[in-house]
């Protein structure tokens, strides 16, 4: 087993894994004590040799892996690309291009919602996954060969897998069924953390616009700071002191230091002043410039019943058709068709409208019927002239 640990033995690697039509790659990370992920270890297998990189290695210098990620003629295959992107865009600001993820291309080839990683591995490369050092500390040195082996296998068992799945992607003609989550793995985007939207993460039960307003300009200060210190958010402040501090809209020390879990030395601090700041922001905010919670749209009475006879359409062709049925709808997607013929959903879209959309209009206007035969969900044509 290879563990790089200097700048001239990756050069070397990422050189010869250049001639490579494609790479596996995984990683591992930490990320209880950070806000940004902290990356651990980089494994990456070519044709021929597959190596963990040690980005923890004293003097080591990772350009040569940012390049291997950056070259066009080289595929990179992930398994559940997101927080390895997540990663490489945080480390560099790109993101490793060309790029297929089994997890989205398994989807497509009817192995289920989001499907995990030794499930697809024992279903195409027949191989078993030692879990023992899942959540292990990947950040304590020296790795064990036993932690070098988990981390390995992760990429060169991923080799066939990838191989039977693009095969069966060839095969079908689905290859172009990936284009739209591939291009949302690499949109920069996906992986931007805009401190403004942050309050949206909170689960908020006030739709008050001064409430929101001065949660907006909290969460706002609470996701820079944690940034700017590299701490979980709650290391800043909890979700509940965020919430209390905002329905309360405290005005002085004495105000805030009331919140629970804060404390008066908080209260009195740099913090202290920059919390009081922002809610003052929240507060002489304009009711129209503020924040608002999108209302929860209920089906026009009638509609409902459509829907069901939709999700019933939509599992009856996803089965017949082995693919995940997330992929191609899910239930705002049938509320909107529903209520809509023209809704902008993605069912209503290239191959999702010819697999389920097509036959979603016609199920919804009578001229599609669907009957239970044995223990099978059938499509009826309906006649143009049937009452």
């Amino acid at each position: 087993m290879t563990l790089i640990t200097t700048t001239e033995e990756l050069g070397a690697f990422c050189g010869r894994m250049k001639g490579s039509d494609y790479i596996t790659i995984d990683t591992e990370f930490m990320r209880e004590k950070t806000f940004w992920p902290k990356l651990c270890l980089v494994q990456i297998a070519g044709e021929d040799e597959a190596a963990a990189v040690d980005p923890l290695a004293e003097g080591i210098d990772l350009a040569p892996l940012f390049d291997l990620l950056d070259a066009p003629g080289v595929l990179k295959v992930f398994h559940a690309a997101r927080q390895d992107v997540e990663i490489f865009h945080h480390l560099t600001g790109r993101i490793p291009t060309p790029l297929f993820d089994t997890q989205v291309a398994a989807m497509v080839c009817g192995f289920g919602e989001s499907v995990g990683y030794e499930t697809l591995i024992a279903k195409l490369a027949g191989a078993r996954v030692d879990k023992s050092s899942r959540f292990t500390d990947w950040s304590n040195r020296p790795l064990t060969e036993r932690q070098l082996a988990y981390a390995l296998s992760d990429v060169t068992h991923l080799r066939p897998a990838y191989e039977k799945l693009r095969k069966r992607l060839v095969k079908t003609g689905r290859a172009h069924w990936l284009d739209e989550e591939i291009g949302v793995l690499t949109d920069p985007a996906t992986y931007q953390v805009e401190p403004e939207q942050a309050w949206r993460r909170l689960k908020v039960r006030s739709d008050k616009p001064r409430f929101l307003a001065i949660l907006r300009e909290l969460a706002a200060w609470r996701e820079r700071e944690a940034q700017r210190k590299d701490v979980p958010r709650s290391r800043v402040l909890r979700d509940e002191a965020l919430l209390e501090i905002a329905s309360h809209a405290p005005a002085t020390v004495d105000d805030l230091a009331r919140t629970r879990g804060l404390g008066r030395s908080v209260a009195e601090g740099r913090w202290g002043q920059e919390l009081l700041a922002a809610v003052q922001r929240g507060r002489d905010l304009p009711p129209e410039d503020g924040p608002a919670v999108e209302p929860r749209v209920e089906p026009p009475p009638g509609l409902a019943p459509i829907i069901e006879l939709l999700r019933v359409l939509l599992k009856m062709k996803c089965e017949d058709q082995q693919v995940a049925t997330k992929l191609v709808a899910n239930a705002g997607d049938l509320e909107a068709i529903a209520a809509d013929d023209e809704a902008p959903v993605p069912a209503l879209r290239g191959w999702r409208r010819e697999l389920f959309g097509e036959d979603a209009l016609a199920l919804k206007h009578g001229r599609l019927a669907l009957a239970i035969r044995g223990k099978r969900v059938l499509m009826v044509p309906v006649p143009p002239d049937a009452d």
